[in-house]
């Protein structure tokens, strides 16, 4: 196993992900919490129980909602929640895989499968991102 350079000082694809990372992960925890603020004032602390809670904090589809017994005010279902959810697969996916390339880019040397791997990554994250657009939009 050989040891990897040094990066250098400045803007690079390293510190740019580096602070993504930090970034993502406290955008998420924004956006869980949002979801979880708005399902307690939607009634959730008597209408629901902890699994439907979760799922709406996690994932804020009106559709979870409407199969519980909460009653859904109308200002709750428009595109703000479909954006929220949109962020949330966005930062979640992307944080995810790009932790996913810091394995693999600490575990193989300089070889093709390095950048066979950054390839599928790349693709990976692109198929994914697409497939969750269109189930969010979707639904």
């Amino acid at each position: 196993m050989t040891s990897r350079k040094v990066a250098k000082r400045g803007f690079n694809l390293d510190y740019v992900m580096w602070l993504f990372m930090r970034l993502s992960a406290l955008a998420m925890y924004a956006v869980g919490l949002t979801g979880l603020t708005a399902a307690l004032v939607m009634g959730a602390r008597t209408q629901t129980d902890l699994s439907t809670l979760v799922r709406w904090t996690f994932f804020q589809n009106p559709s979870h909602v409407f199969s519980s017994d909460i009653v859904v005010l109308d200002n709750f279902i428009n595109q703000f929640w479909q954006i929220m959810q949109i962020t949330m697969v966005f930062f979640g996916v992307t944080h995810g895989l790009n932790g996913l390339r810091i394995v693999v880019e600490d575990f193989m040397g300089s070889t093709i499968w390095r950048t066979l791997w950054r390839g599928f990554i790349f693709f990976a994250w692109i198929f994914i991102t697409l497939v969750a657009i269109y189930v969010v939009l979707a639904s």
